[in-house]
């Protein structure tokens, strides 16, 4: 498919949106018919995915600026079976702050009417229900604003636009004391931090985990530095619970994953003082510039300014007494990263800015052992750390857990085999399988407790005695598990229930393990039928946005990398190369498999009086399922930006 594919004259009618229901519409289920005079966005996702998440954000401001022009659909295409399941779809649309339109798709069957072979992928619609472009990936706002402005002005002209609000109908949600908590920490008096990510808040419980003891946040999604009635945060995730001799030296005793601002924040937490009013709580931003990091741009080496680098969601965070660093978890970018402290004076001026640097992965998603700069991850979302300073990692999308040697010297992997293979499997190491999980600690015993969220379960993985257990099932969405003293000589874990909007105790006893064995799944998605007689040309569709060109001046302006899953099923045409086309071989002896995708184009203004061109770098990674037949196509086109 190439851009010549979506001149007005040869634009493909869309199909029919096709799904189990209609959410945010009152209980109306739309048709194209409906829609016919407007723009429509349709925005293929599943609430799992990072990217995802980024371009609801990147989708928010243009459904104000083009309030009465467009409709964006949110057609919901599942990737772990957990979301399939319509009520845990309920919950993310409000967990996320979705306000359109969604079609619950659990059968995949507009995913595979639209071709769709990635998350998240956005096709836009004209006025007459036709297919104007389709582009892959996060980061095409600026592309998207002007398709819109274009395809508005052929409805003015032609006399098919039709203005008005979006159909969309949105019930309105009532204040909790917690509504979807994502992370907590214990800290040094017995308190319990929590983050209230739904609420956009911290919240500290006394020890009871019940009576709250102070707010730290005004509710309202948004960045304000100052005092907890006034300070703001978006979406927060990650906390860390700084020690009581660090906390003096930089004076604060949180830092915070503030996931939604792509920032790390810093709490000094407020003080009861005697016969006086109590001090209250007060935020400082430590770290991020509030932009979302995108490909093409600087990465932190533990120089420069930590307020000036541009991050993307860290979603968790754990201070490392060994190396005296924050580990981060950054989730949007497949990386993880470390920051030694600033330390801020009784002013709350910076006296030590502290540093960033990168830990380990290349930001290329997946799943790949071995040394810290060429490792990938997936969305890693859970991090703990020994008292010997070995990391332990929930790396979410490859449902695994993975392992930074004390040394910094490898990564390696406990559990998971990588993507697109997930299940409830207890037993060996090498035989267990999580589903999304977002949680990790390290138990008294040296053991790790992993909240496995999208099995509901709390998981116990011994690495010495190569085994995994189930200790706790039934629970809802679990993303974050806190160790607490012991009762009777078992251990104890608050875990934070996200799904449920509390914090509930589990008591890890020999009695409660279960080796629980549903069996291993994979990721079902519509396999695309190859030939198995001769070659398959692979091609990346990309033209460059609209006043654009391709960018080499910094090296070759696209990179494509190919492989597959299993690797001896391809030939010869693999690798790395700077072609958007290219023929390759696959072993007709294998019946079955995925093709592995990744591409790269980087496209600067084409205007050559323009002094500092406007430049970006486009990415997405493919992961398609095939099957080798005779009737198969020779031809696989994915779409970049088209």
């Amino acid at each position: 498919m190439t851009s010549e594919n979506f001149r007005e004259n040869a634009r493909p009618h869309a199909s029919e949106l096709l799904g189990r229901g209609w959410l945010n519409t009152g209980g109306v289920d739309l048709s194209l018919e409906d829609l016919r005079g407007k723009i429509v966005v349709l925005d293929f996702w599943t609430f799992c995915c990072v990217n995802c998440l980024h371009v609801l954000d990147e989708l928010r401001p243009l459904e104000e600026k083009w309030s009465q022009e467009i409709v964006v659909i949110g057609v919901h295409s599942p990737k772990f079976s957990f979301e399939r399941d319509h009520d845990a779809l309920v919950a993310n649309i409000e967990r996320y702050g979705v306000e359109h339109p969604v079609l619950d798709d659990p059968d995949l069957r507009t995913w595979s009417e639209y071709g769709a072979k990635a998350w998240p992928t956005l096709m836009v619609l004209d006025t007459h229900g036709r297919i104007a472009a389709s582009m892959s990936g996060e980061g095409h706002a600026a592309n998207l604003d002007s398709t819109i402005a274009r395809l508005v002005s052929e409805g003015e002209s032609d006399g098919t636009l039709v203005r008005g609000d979006a159909p969309t109908v949105l019930e309105q949600s009532e204040l909790h004391t917690l509504r979807f908590p994502s992370k907590g920490g214990l800290l040094p008096d017995g308190r319990i931090v929590v983050s209230d990510a739904g609420q956009n808040r911290i919240v500290v419980f006394e020890a009871d985990g019940v009576s709250v003891d102070e707010v730290i946040g005004t509710g309202v999604r948004g960045w304000a530095d100052g005092d907890a009635g006034e300070a703001q945060f978006s979406q927060p995730n990650g906390i860390a619970v700084l020690p009581p001799e660090v906390a003096d030296q930089v004076g604060y005793d949180l830092v915070i994953a503030d996931t939604g601002n792509h920032r790390l924040r810093g709490v000094q937490l407020g003080r009861r003082r005697l016969l006086r009013p109590r001090i209250e709580s007060h935020v400082f931003t430590l770290a991020g510039n509030g932009e979302q990091w995108m490909q093409g741009q600087s990465l932190p080496t533990g120089v420069g300014t930590p307020i000036q680098f541009a991050l993307s969601t860290p979603w968790d965070v754990e201070w490392d007494d060994v190396s005296g660093q924050i580990i981060i978890a950054m989730a949007g970018i497949h990386q993880m990263w470390t920051y030694r402290p600033a330390a801020l004076n009784d002013d709350g001026e910076f006296v030590d800015e502290g540093a960033l640097a990168v830990l380990a992965g290349t930001t290329q998603e997946g799943l790949v052992d071995g040394a810290l700069v060429r490792s990938w991850w997936a969305q890693p979302s859970g991090v703990t750390v020994d008292a010997n300073g070995t990391v332990f990692v929930a790396d979410a999308e490859t449902s695994a857990v993975r392992v930074i040697a004390a040394d910094r010297s490898e990564v390696t992997t406990l559990v998971g085999e990588g993507l697109f293979d997930f299940g409830h499997v207890d037993g060996p190491l090498d035989k267990a399988r999580l589903q999304h999980p977002l949680g990790i600690t390290v138990l008294a015993d040296g053991r790790l407790a992993v909240a496995d969220t999208y099995n509901g379960a709390v998981r116990i993985i011994d690495p010495i005695h190569d085994s995994v257990v189930t200790v706790a099932t039934g629970l809802s969405e679990p993303s974050d598990l806190i160790v607490v003293d012991p009762i009777d000589g078992l251990a104890q874990l608050i875990v934070v229930e996200s799904g449920a909007h509390k914090l509930t105790w589990v008591s890890i006893s020999p009695a409660a393990e279960q080796i629980i064995d549903e069996g291993p799944q994979q990721t079902e998605r519509p396999a695309t039928a190859v030939s198995n007689a001769g070659p398959l040309t692979v091609t990346v569709a990309f033209t460059p946005p609209e006043g654009h060109k391709l960018d080499d001046s910094f090296g070759p302006a696209v990179q494509v990398s190919v492989s597959t899953t299993p690797p001896a099923m391809l030939v010869s045409g693999g690798g790395t190369s700077s072609e958007l086309e290219r023929e390759i071989e696959l072993d007709p002896n294998y019946s079955e498999g995925v093709i592995h995708v990744s591409a790269r184009a980087a496209s600067c203004d084409a205007d050559p009086s323009v002094e500092f061109p406007a430049c970006h770098m486009h990415q997405q990674d493919w992961g398609v399922p095939i099957t080798l037949t005779e009737e198969g196509t020779r031809a696989l086109v994915l779409s970049l930006l088209a």
